[in-house]
């Protein structure tokens, strides 16, 4: 995403939070009353509604995209939450320590969070992880969180293969959930979100590269989450957990 496609803007409450985030971002910043559905800017950032939220002209006046810290639909609000989805049965129960080195909107992190695992996240966009930091801020103050002391996600930012080439440990699992060419229609929520996240980092045409860094710097395993449709990443896996329209190939040491 180009600095011309981009600004931060302020509403009221949020004037120093939103300068020091175009600082750190180099984006223009604009107070709310400067901006306009006229600005030739793609996409703003903003923080409203208690968090920071990724809008285009659409969401201008209301709604956005955040990072969303609470359980999805469907899973269960207890800490730690039941190992039994696919993504649960990939990673393995016994896993321990995870990466996740392509975070995007965090969604499966913070699912691996919930269910108890050690879980460090790998951003390369510098949008994305103003996001999840906002996100994980949050996620930081919430009551079950609190009471049980526990330790939010850390968060790198970075060239994914960069950051796990110069990993002093190796964690038991690296977890990757790479950009591959759309191919189907999805729902509109879905669409939202991800035709944002492409806008932004685009195909992640390294990602054969990354499942060999991924691959050295593995304990114990890999997984890789992928469109029902693609090639699997590694060549054969050791084992593949298949859902309705995406699979999880897992390639274990």
């Amino acid at each position: 995403m180009s600095e011309q496609g981009a600004v931060v803007y302020a509403e009221d409450s949020a004037l120093p939070a939103s300068q020091a985030l175009a600082e750190r971002l180099g984006w223009p910043f604009l107070a709310l009353p400067d901006l306009s559905t006229d600005s030739p800017a793609l996409f703003f950032l903003s923080f409203r509604d208690g968090c920071l939220k990724l809008l285009d002209k659409q969401t201008l006046k209301k709604g956005g995209l955040a990072v969303d810290v609470d359980p999805r639909p469907g899973e269960q609000h207890s800490y730690p939450a039941p190992k039994k989805d696919l993504l649960a049965q990939a990673i393995g129960k016994k896993t321990k320590t995870v990466i996740d080195a392509t975070t995007g909107w965090a969604q499966d992190s913070l699912a691996l969070f919930r269910m108890g695992y050690e879980v460090s996240c790998i951003e390369r966009s510098p949008v994305m992880a103003e996001l999840i930091a906002d996100g994980f801020q949050r996620l930081a103050q919430k009551d079950w969180v609190l009471n049980r002391q526990l330790q939010t996600p850390k968060l790198r930012v970075g060239n994914a293969i960069e950051l796990l080439a110069g990993l002093s440990d190796k964690p038991d699992c690296i977890y990757l959930d790479p950009m591959f060419p759309a191919k189907r229609k999805q729902t509109a929520a879905t669409r939202k979100s991800m035709a944002i996240l492409r806008d932004i980092l685009g195909d992640d045409l390294d990602r054969a590269d990354l499942f060999a860094a991924a691959w050295q710097a593995t304990g114990k395993r890999v997984v890789v989450k992928s469109p029902d449709y693609a090639e699997p990443l590694g060549g054969k896996p050791s084992e593949s957990y298949q859902g309705k329209l995406l699979r999880y190939d897992v390639y274990l040491k």
